[in-house]
């Protein structure tokens, strides 16, 4: 569990003790970051805080949607940022918010056993590197917040630029590759697809959470307020670019149908030539060959005859199939 407390001009790092004394000074406000859920940051924000029990088991337990709750002295918010494991699965890595007026604590929800500890820290870790080197002065918690939320959308936004990376390089491949083994190739669109989807919902998502925290002008701090509509243009920006890229990829999978489709109806056709050409000569072979090809006596005459007819009849249709446009 980390410790802060901010003022204006510095950050001081301090114990697990000195919270409630925190609480009390008036030059600046707390910062709580509890990386994992265990009894003794439970028992804390269970007495010293106050926090509605629903609140606290909502931080011990994974939620796939974000959400807001607003309580008389502080807001709770529920967010997600994506973590990508491996092609086409997206970790959902969630990061609870207690917002108030003296402070700002940050639990982070539980994560999938494959997800390091470190990746689901890497938002809270940035920000609180920026504040200690002095690159960033949050002046409340609401900024704090705000900027926590902002490390959000551009995990969300890399991730958004990666998969449109994967697009194109994907478009090049469909409109050079013969697709002579389409199987692998149609299994990475979709697995691409999936990213997109994932975290173009999450934005949406999170997009909501933030407005509805705007619908709640007499528990929010009005300073908050401007924040929160930059985070709802943000997440509006990354949702309409999210869209922008889903149907590009549409349009990439539609181009690797048609093509594949194409091929197919070319094979059938070729197909359908050859079963043309051989079904009468095979008629004439099957019927013909017993009564002329037999084991004492070979009739020459009728076999030179059914072998140019046989001749006849393929150059005929191979003639016809060619006007047809077939081959």
């Amino acid at each position: 569990m980390d410790v802060r407390f901010l003022t204006s001009s510095a950050i001081e790092r301090h114990r697990v003790d000195d919270v409630k004394p925190l609480l009390a000074r008036e030059d600046g406000f707390v910062w709580v970051d509890i990386p994992q859920w265990d009894d003794t940051a439970g028992a804390m924000l269970r007495d010293l805080f106050g926090f509605h029990p629903m609140a606290l088991k909502a931080c011990q337990e994974r939620h796939y949607t974000p959400s807001v709750h607003a309580y008389s002295d502080h807001t709770f918010l529920v967010l997600h940022s994506p973590e990508v494991q491996q092609a086409g699965h997206v970790h959902l890595i969630e990061l609870n918010q207690f917002i108030a007026a003296r402070y700002l604590v940050t639990v982070h929800g539980p994560v999938n056993p494959v997800v390091p500890l470190e990746a689901a820290l890497k938002d809270t870790r940035g920000v609180m590197a920026r504040v200690e080197s002095g690159r960033f002065h949050p002046r409340s918690p609401s900024e704090l917040s705000y900027a926590l939320i902002s490390a959000m959308v551009r995990r969300q936004s890399d991730l958004i630029a990666a998969v449109a990376d994967k697009i194109a390089t994907i478009e090049q491949v469909v409109m050079t590759d013969p697709l002579r083994n389409p199987e692998p190739l149609l299994e990475e669109m979709f697995l691409i697809r999936h990213e997109l989807l994932t975290v173009r919902t999450m934005a949406a998502q999170a997009r909501e959470s933030c407005a509805r925290l705007l619908a709640l002008p007499q528990l929010v701090p009005s300073e908050y307020r401007p924040w929160i509509e930059d985070l709802v243009d943000q997440f509006d920006r990354l949702t309409s670019i999210g869209d922008g890229e889903r149907e590009f990829l549409v349009g990439v999978i539609d181009l690797y149908q048609t093509r594949v489709s194409t091929k197919m109806t070319v094979a059938m056709e070729r197909l359908a030539v050859l079963a043309a050409i051989t079904l009468p000569v095979t008629a004439i072979a099957s019927v013909a060959g017993m009564n002329v090809i037999v084991n004492q006596n070979t009739h020459v005459v009728w076999l030179i005859v059914l072998l140019v007819l046989m001749a006849v009849i393929s150059g005929v249709l191979l003639r016809w199939t060619k006007r047809q446009g077939w081959w």
